[in-house]
């Protein structure tokens, strides 16, 4: 079983920023992509960023050039740091991992989320 912990989540004044951190614990050989994903009330979940395990990243174009995907592979943990906050960012952000276990099988996993509130 793999547990997926979110943090650093808050209520910010627009054009402030977050820094929100996920890590993964658990019976894991090894992590390949992992991304955030937001969900917004009355909203479907969006992709916000992904990352892979050799660093490449992609973003939503509503957040190019204003949030920042990272991954410290050591600690099975992914960062995003969101800046320029607007009030359309908020929503409740997931992190998601895509886990090889030991036996070879290859999971998705989702944290609980962590809200984010910007006020304008």
């Amino acid at each position: 079983q793999v547990q997926l912990v979110e943090s650093g989540g808050g209520l910010v004044q627009a054009g402030g920023s977050l820094r929100l951190s996920c890590a993964a614990s658990g019976s894991i050989f090894s992590i390949n992509a992992m991304g955030w994903y937001r969900q917004a009330p009355g909203k479907q979940r969006e992709l916000v960023a992904v990352i892979t395990s050799g660093g490449s990243t992609n973003y939503a174009d509503s957040v190019k050039g204003r949030f920042t995907i990272s991954r410290d592979n050591a600690k099975n943990t992914v960062y995003l740091q969101t800046n320029s906050l607007k009030p359309e960012d908020t929503g409740v952000y997931y992190c998601n991992a895509d886990v090889r276990h030991f036996s070879g099988s290859l999971l998705k996993y989702w944290g609980q989320g962590t809200q984010v509130t910007v006020s304008s």
